[in-house]
């Protein structure tokens, strides 16, 4: 790629130009001589090889070309500035990037809470959202790939900060030969049918989780394709009931009358990478994500 001929210092120059309303005004803003201005339109116009000026009485108008010039010159000379205040932030020890991952069965919307909140405070710090099932949560941390984890599992040498219940619930299609039995399911009944179960995305020790009691499975990888299943009439699962109240609602999926077990919670934690020390922008999104872990389908830790 061949190196800019026009530099940002002469883009904020026309720019000033056309803002003041002239090259007397733009020298007076920027501290210059009216000639030296004059003489920067004039070598740009040459080295882009295309008019971006012209002279409409006493005043100078742009060319439908340096309209569109300068409209994105604007751009340009913006993303050069938050560079620049990016540099400067991460001189002070502000991150450029917070990793996180989360377990697919926490709440989406508290997440978006958080970040929502945390755009306007980042500085420029990108966020990285990674999901994961189960103990593939686990992994990401452990290899060092995450500064922050959502998990429902007791990780082992971690301090979770506790965010909230999720709630599981016992569903299948209404039609389904479960539903036909109009009474209080067992365990028993629930043997011979199909259950739909989600895949732990973890590679080394994957585990199992919920009641896996059901002889035939459907192995998913997602929640979102599990309720898909369900709702199809191929089997019945626990899924978190923040996931389909909508589906509930709407008469698509229906409870399952267990005797026992047909709700159940887990809680779910905040854990950080023990390895690095959390710096002031994943302060910031810590706080972010406590104060969001609250809504439909949970309750605060």
């Amino acid at each position: 790629m061949k190196a800019p001929r026009v530099t940002l210092e002469q883009w904020r120059t026309l720019q000033a130009v056309v803002d003041q309303g002239g090259f007397a005004q733009a020298a007076e803003v920027l501290h210059r001589s009216q000639s030296s201005i004059s003489y920067t339109v004039a070598r740009m116009q040459e080295q882009l090889g295309v008019p971006l000026l012209r002279i409409d009485g006493r005043k100078a108008v742009l060319t439908e070309a340096g309209e569109v010039l300068l409209r994105r010159s604007r751009q340009l000379v913006k993303q050069a500035s938050q560079l620049e205040e990016l540099a400067f932030h991460m001189d002070q020890g502000w991150e450029a990037e917070v990793r996180l991952v989360v377990d697919a069965a926490y709440p989406t919307a508290q997440v978006v809470r958080a970040l929502e909140a945390f755009m306007p405070q980042s500085r420029g710090c990108r966020v990285r959202l990674r999901e994961e099932v189960l103990s593939g949560v686990e992994e990401v941390l452990h290899e060092g790939t995450a500064d922050l984890a959502i998990s429902a599992l007791d990780l082992r040498g971690y301090l979770g900060v506790p965010l909230c219940d999720v709630e599981f619930v016992a569903v299948s299609h209404p039609q389904h030969s479960l539903q036909q039995l109009q009474r209080e399911l067992t365990s028993q009944d629930l043997e011979s049918q199909m259950q739909v179960v989600v895949r732990d995305s973890g590679r080394l020790q994957p585990r199992d989780s919920g009641w896996l009691g059901a002889e035939q499975r459907w192995t998913v990888g997602s929640l979102a394709t599990s309720a898909t299943f369900v709702g199809s009439g191929l089997g019945f699962a626990w899924l978190p009931s923040h996931l389909i109240e909508r589906d509930l609602r709407e008469g698509r999926l229906k409870h399952l009358p267990l005797e026992n077990g047909g709700r159940r919670s887990a809680r779910f934690y905040l854990y950080a990478n023990k390895d690095r020390s959390l710096g002031p922008a994943t302060q910031i999104l810590v706080e972010l994500l406590k104060s969001s872990s609250s809504g439909t389908g949970t309750t605060p830790g």
